[in-house]
């Protein structure tokens, strides 16, 4: 019987350690925490949207960083295969907009109860509050774990899955990358991905004045100078540090190397009105509140909050009435409704990032069985590897495909 230790209790730790026991191996598991599946208890606003209920081709599409990395573990274990495993365990799921897949329960909590049925069923056992310090390593194989407490643990294959360093309250503390290094492995820096942009000046005043404020269905593009980086459509909350939300989390992802200069969010606050069905509707308005001041005339086109940041970014006097507003002075009010725009000086930290961008270098990996083409019987799976996704349940996915396949290998190669 094989015997195999999972480093991280998490998403990726415990379907990896769950599949090599169901496999036949004798398997433990070192969690730092009392229980594992801490972070995914807060995932989803604790609702956990487990996956993305869509084709292996679209998934690839959201992927990130090195979406190649992901073909061989997607097709091994794609996203109906993980619906199937958490409904085969009795958590209903349900798919919502987006083809964001959550449980029936809304709760995150039965998602962790549910892969802890699932290692617990299969006797994997869980040494919580138990912190590996180092690999133990000989002529280039790994052979074991170091406790904390300098306890030698020995083993035929060791999976590190100890997430990135995203919410390190849950114990994502950038243990991983230590181990990877200790044995060769080259660790791209690890930074925030899918998560909050800060605003500079004016912009960030405007967005003070607005906190709180959520929009939907709006266009929204990531510009570097000139060039689209990024371009989403749907929800957007402004906030007393800057921007957040689905649509600004994953054009975060394209934010590289803290290179900010130049950097601007660009909404389309009526992506579904080109210009000429936008003017349109601003004459309906004038027209219907052609005696009133400008700043009372624009409560059917734009939230509270948000009127008076218009006015001042325009330079009108709100006290103009609406039968006054030139053509000229309409079309500059079009234009800022199609091009709202919001400097960006940074991210917030990486540990109030969803995921971490970076990690173990993905040519270092045997994609067909995250194995470690370095050191002999080590794998690794989940954020701690250089692969990185959109929101939507994609990241959750790596999690769950890379976990599945280095489980499997690392009991097939032992």
């Amino acid at each position: 019987m094989s015997r195999i230790i999972v480093i991280g209790g998490g998403a990726a730790g415990l379907i990896a350690a769950g599949t090599a026991a169901e496999l036949g191996a004798s398997v433990q598991v070192f969690e730092k925490n009392k229980r594992v599946g801490r972070k995914l208890c807060i995932t989803g606003k604790g609702r956990c949207n487990v996956t993305n209920n869509c084709s292996v081709s679209d998934f690839i599409e959201n992927v990130n960083t090195n979406p190649r990395f992901m073909y061989s573990a997607i097709n091994a274990f794609d996203t109906s295969d993980t619906m199937s495993f958490f409904e085969d365990l009795g958590l209903p799921l349900k798919t919502e907009r987006g083809n964001r897949v959550f449980p029936e329960s809304d709760k995150a909590t039965d998602v962790v109860a549910a892969l802890e049925k699932y290692v617990h069923s299969n006797k994997v056992k869980i040494n919580s509050f138990e912190t590996v310090k180092s690999l133990i390593i000989d002529d280039f194989t790994v052979k074991g774990v170091v406790s904390s407490e300098g306890k030698e643990y020995f083993a035929d294959a060791v999976i590190v899955a100890t997430g990135g360093k995203s919410y390190p309250l849950t114990g994502s503390t950038g243990d991983g990358y230590k181990f990877a290094r200790q044995a060769g492995h080259t660790v791209v820096k690890p930074e925030a991905s899918l998560v909050p942009l800060v605003c500079t000046d004016l912009s960030l005043s405007d967005c003070k004045d607005m906190q709180g404020l959520s929009l939907r269905n709006v266009g929204v593009k990531l510009l570097k100078g000139s060039k689209t980086i990024y371009s989403d459509f749907g929800e957007l909350l402004f906030t007393h540090f800057g921007l957040s939300g689905p649509t600004i989390l994953s054009a975060s992802a394209h934010l590289k190397s803290e290179d900010y200069k130049d950097t601007v969010v660009s909404i389309d606050l009526k992506p579904a009105l080109n210009i000429e069905k936008l003017n349109e509707r601003i004459l309906r308005d004038f027209e219907k509140y052609k005696n009133r001041e400008f700043s009372n005339s624009l409560s059917d086109l734009l939230p509270s909050s948000m009127i008076p940041v218009v006015i001042r970014r325009l330079g009108f006097d709100p006290a103009i009435r609406c039968n006054s507003i030139t053509k000229e002075m309409r079309f500059e009010l079009i234009n800022l409704l199609k091009d709202m725009r919001f400097k960006i000086s940074g991210t917030r930290p990486v540990d109030e990032a969803i995921v971490t961008r970076g990690g173990v270098k993905t040519s270092e990996i045997d994609p067909a069985t995250m194995e470690s083409k370095l050191c002999k019987g080590l794998y690794f799976c989940g954020e701690v590897i250089d692969v990185d996704a959109y929101t939507g349940g994609f990241n959750l996915q790596i999690a769950f495909s890379t976990g599945k396949l280095a489980g499997t290998w690392a009991v097939y190669n032992t």
